[in-house]
């Protein structure tokens, strides 16, 4: 296995390549982009992660990660030959992956669908008592 420098570990002086996002790093590799945090750890990819601090009653913020772009290339070469184990699920290039992908689409829609349905019959229902 190629050697990683740790990932706390400095940056070059001479460094300027730009950080890549989840969304970036997904197109690049054959991964599902709500998988990649957890497939960049099992790749041994730094990662920067911002967000997510806690909002009390609110909850906690969103969480972001970016990476290093050349530990991705690196990890696009050992995930393309099998060397790193992601399951099946998480990958878009798996029945079971793609499946996946399609249900939590559809879901999502499906809920987005319901959420206006919802919304517009409340409207109507207002729009009704007014009228009468």
């Amino acid at each position: 296995m190629p050697q990683t420098p740790e990932p706390g570990s400095p940056e070059s002086a001479r460094e300027e390549e730009r950080w890549l996002d989840s969304r970036e790093v997904a197109g690049l590799w054959p991964v599902r982009e709500e998988w990649v945090p957890v497939a960049a750890g099992r790749a041994e990819v730094r990662v920067r992660q911002y967000g997510g601090e806690s909002r009390g009653t609110y909850g906690a913020a969103p969480t972001f990660y970016s990476y290093h772009p050349e530990d991705v290339r690196r990890a696009a070469t050992a995930i393309a030959e099998g060397r790193v184990d992601i399951p099946s699920v998480w990958r878009t290039d798996t029945p079971d992956g793609r499946r996946a992908e399609y249900w939590s689409r559809f879901r999502f829609r499906l809920s987005c669908t319901f959420a206006l349905t919802l919304v517009l019959l409340i409207l109507g229902l207002a729009v009704y008592t007014v009228a009468s």
